[in-house]
């Protein structure tokens, strides 16, 4: 994500200067995009208006420890973890008198600009959220999609809209994988199948650090992916006790649920054909 920041905003005119630890790595994100890059934290952040910082949720903190001492008085720093609870806790007593916003880009470095994309920016003081308005009113001219709210109610919604989608497809590669015909079953697989697959294999390549940090330092995973097991469960018991009459109840009743919560439940199908003529 950090390179996909740094290409945001180098087509928007910005001034870019990278910051790593990997020197190889450093020197191809610099051939690449053409910016100066550094193994410095001090000079990395020297005449920075804002620090953007992107490593893991697992480093965050001793990173903030070491930009601590680095910063200047004005300079604001944001992050771009996944969760926003802890890295915004660890911002606010390593940074006290910094102006800080946890942020949280809700995609990954596959798309293709900020339009239609969600932005999530958590402000928990007058200071935040002035800087946080200015960002939402950035984004929104580059068609982003912003929501802002605490911390705390990102990361209890993270837990769903990450934690559980995730474990869902990984869950489900563990399964698939178990068959030996999986590439006969892709090609004669149906829609539905076939967004399963796409779902399990999008999340299967990433890296594998990153979701294990999700799922371990999201609150309530444990709990969500008990109550999916405990759905599951009860599902596989409505089959094996070949209840067709239960069946066609429960899932009626999930109709009505999904009906009254989302009015555009109902194109949920024709959808699920738009996004496979779209890949």
């Amino acid at each position: 994500m950090g390179r996909w920041f740094t290409d945001f905003l180098l087509k928007d005119g910005k001034e870019v200067i990278i910051h790593g630890r990997n020197e190889k790595r450093l020197r191809e994100a610099g051939r690449q995009y053409n910016v100066n890059t550094t193994t410095s934290i001090p000079r990395a952040v020297d005449g920075a208006d804002i620090v953007l910082v992107a490593v893991p949720i697992d480093s965050f903190e001793e990173v903030i420890k070491q930009l601590k001492p680095c910063l200047s008085p004005g300079q604001t720093v944001m992050d771009v973890t996944s969760v926003k609870v802890i890295p915004v806790e660890v911002m606010h007593r390593h940074l006290p008198d910094r102006t800080v916003l946890g942020t949280h880009p809700v995609f990954g470095p596959g798309a293709k600009s900020a339009r239609n994309q969600n932005f999530v920016l958590t402000p928990t003081n007058d200071a935040e959220a002035a800087f946080a308005a200015k960002v939402s009113r950035y984004l929104d001219e580059k068609g982003a999609m912003v929501t802002l709210m605490t911390p705390r109610e990102h990361d209890d919604m993270m837990a769903v809209v990450l934690g559980l989608s995730h474990f869902i497809a990984i869950a489900s590669a563990d399964v698939l994988l178990g068959f030996d015909q999986l590439v006969k079953m892709k090609a004669i697989g149906g829609p539905t199948y076939k967004v399963l697959l796409t779902l399990a294999e999008s999340v299967i390549t990433e890296d594998p650090e990153l979701y294990a940090s999700i799922q371990m330092n999201l609150p309530g995973m444990v709990d969500m992916e008990a109550l999916f097991q405990k759905s599951a469960g009860t599902w596989a018991d409505i089959v094996k006790s070949n209840d067709r009459r239960g069946f066609v109840r429960r899932m009626n009743a999930l109709k009505e649920r999904l009906y009254k919560t989302d009015p555009e439940f109902g194109r949920s199908y024709e959808d699920m054909y738009k996004v496979l003529d779209e890949k």
